[in-house]
């Protein structure tokens, strides 16, 4: 286990004994003082050598989670060394590079403010541990010992003014897989939650010109990140790194393989239970299939589900009564650890269905060896979600030479090429998936065949995880002349004016944070 825990330092201590008042802008400042020697040059990375740095606020099971370990382990075997400061790293929910020795992973920040206050709060509390996060790397001197080569954030911006106020001399990337003020719900909602967004809207924005450059999830994020910022593109570059994945995967293993073989046909969903991944396209979709064509075609819904997450809990709830809802049989097997345990709930699964195994398969938690076991045996991977920003599961569907049925927007129309390495279809439009389903399970060996040589070769050729290692150098490398040059004439002045300005946004936020836990309570 690398998964390195250490007590938290509290916040005021840390305010109170700053030794580095010093601006992250204009006149370049003095070097920031050396803790040991450098260390060796790091081989065949080009961006030079110390430590690559990534924040990342909770190291859990997810798109953006497996991008920031692929990314890692990446530059890793470039030749550089690599280090996640994360809040949270449950080793019961991470990757398996996060718990096996892999990476170095360090939990900072995580004693002083919770995930959540009431199941509410979540960005307020968010920011509040990324802030105390990286204070308490400032203040330690665990950062500085780490003579960090460059800083990588993600999802979280709030913290870029600290970094670049302690450390100007050191490149910030921030990776931005979509705008979160576009992502929070409650917009309509009432006039205290709009309050209380404003905030920190406006923190992400202001606190994202502070990085040296912004990286990007894909095109389609890109236009939105410049139509959601238009003048964010004028001050900070703003590149698309694509997601990646393992090109060279262990096989599935046979373990795994036997029991997913007595599910016979599959049509396959991995995403997280999550509403917005609009997993029922799938159900209903699968339904309307008619049924002597289904008769040997089960759906496998599976993927990550957080028991602390109640939208998982009540999402996995609603697709049951849904399938119910339609006339299919179902199942769950939940946090499936072992070949043994899969076979054992799947002959129960049978005997309660009087022999004929369920129509839909909930799988929650699925680990690796399952997973690569799925897209071998799948005759199809749907993928459901609307203007996903990327989606990195059809990159997995097709290195595993599996045709993808996406929808006809966002990230997959880079990815998934229509009529060749899949099928893009309107999310809106059930008889059109309904059909394209049908499509796939009539298709001829042949034809399966070479849709499955052309999507392998299509992810080999422009999503493996060394193409996305090679960018993110490229990009880093890049940086160096930029932050050479860094003006530092206005920085006494404007370092404590940005760093009032994130005060007050903190402040503004504990106010109306405690308002609404307030009246909740009332």
């Amino acid at each position: 286990m690398t998964i390195n825990h250490k007590p938290s330092i509290k916040f005021h201590h840390l305010i109170l004994t700053s030794p580095h008042l010093t601006s992250p802008h204009p006149h370049p400042p003095p070097p920031i003082p050396q803790a040991m020697s450098p260390p060796p040059p790091v081989g065949p990375g080009d961006s030079g050598s110390g430590t690559l740095v990534f924040i990342h606020p909770d190291l859990g099971i997810g798109g953006a989670e497996r991008l920031i370990v692929d990314a890692a382990v990446g530059l890793q075997k470039r030749g550089h060394r690599v280090v996640i400061f994360t809040n949270r790293c449950d080793a019961d929910h991470c990757f398996e590079e996060c718990r096996d020795g892999t990476l170095d992973v360090r939990v900072r920040g995580n004693g002083l403010f919770p995930t959540s206050i009431l199941d509410r709060l979540a960005i307020f509390c968010a920011v509040a541990r990324q802030v105390h996060l990286v204070l308490q790397l400032v203040f330690s001197g665990e950062l500085l010992r780490l003579e960090p080569r460059a800083v990588i954030v993600d999802q979280l911006s709030a913290s870029l003014p600290l970094l670049r106020f302690f450390y100007p001399r050191v490149p910030i990337l921030f990776y931005c897989h979509f705008p979160d003020l576009l992502l929070a719900r409650g917009r309509e909602g009432s006039l205290l939650k709009r309050l209380y967004r404003i905030p920190f809207d406006r923190l992400e924005q202001w606190s994202m010109a502070f990085s040296d450059a912004v990286a990007v999830n894909s095109l389609f994020t890109r236009s939105v990140v410049c139509a959601t910022w238009p003048r964010l593109a004028d001050v900070v570059k703003i590149d698309v790194v694509y997601p990646c994945v393992d090109t060279d995967p262990d096989p599935a293993p046979e373990d795994w393989v036997r029991p997913i073989a007595s599910l016979g046909n599959l049509v396959l969903s991995i995403n997280r239970f999550e509403r917005k991944k609009d997993i029922a396209l799938a159900v209903r979709a699968f339904a309307a299939i008619p049924a002597s064509e289904r008769a040997r075609v089960r759906l496998v819904l599976a993927g990550g589900h957080d028991r602390r997450v109640p939208e998982n809990k009540q999402y996995h709830a609603e697709l049951q009564s849904l399938a119910e809802s339609l006339g299919l049989t179902h199942h769950t097997v939940t946090n499936p650890d072992s070949a043994a345990a899969l076979t054992s709930a799947l002959s129960s699964s049978s005997s309660s269905q009087k022999t004929q195994p369920p129509q839909v398969l909930f799988l929650l938690s699925i680990p690796n060896g399952l997973k690569a076991a799925l897209l071998a045996s799948a005759l199809l991977v749907v993928y459901t979600p609307t203007n996903e920003h990327f989606g990195i599961v059809p990159l997995e569907a097709m290195l595993a030479a599996c045709p993808v049925l996406a929808a006809d927007s966002g990230g997959p129309v880079e990815t998934v090429r229509d009529g060749v390495t899949g099928w893009l279809r309107d999310p809106n439009d059930v008889p059109a998936w309904s059909s394209a389903m049908r499509d796939a399970l009539s298709l001829s060996e042949a034809r399966r065949a070479s849709m499955g040589a052309s999507a392998a070769s299509h992810v080999r050729a422009s999503f493996g995880r060394d193409v996305m290692a090679r960018r993110l150098d490229d990009i880093l490398l890049s940086l160096k002349p930029v932050v050479a040059k860094r003006s530092t004439s206005s920085a006494r002045l404007s370092s404590p004016v940005n760093l009032c300005l994130l005060l007050m946004f903190f402040l503004f936020g504990t106010v109306l944070s405690a308002a609404c836990v307030s009246l909740t309570r009332g």
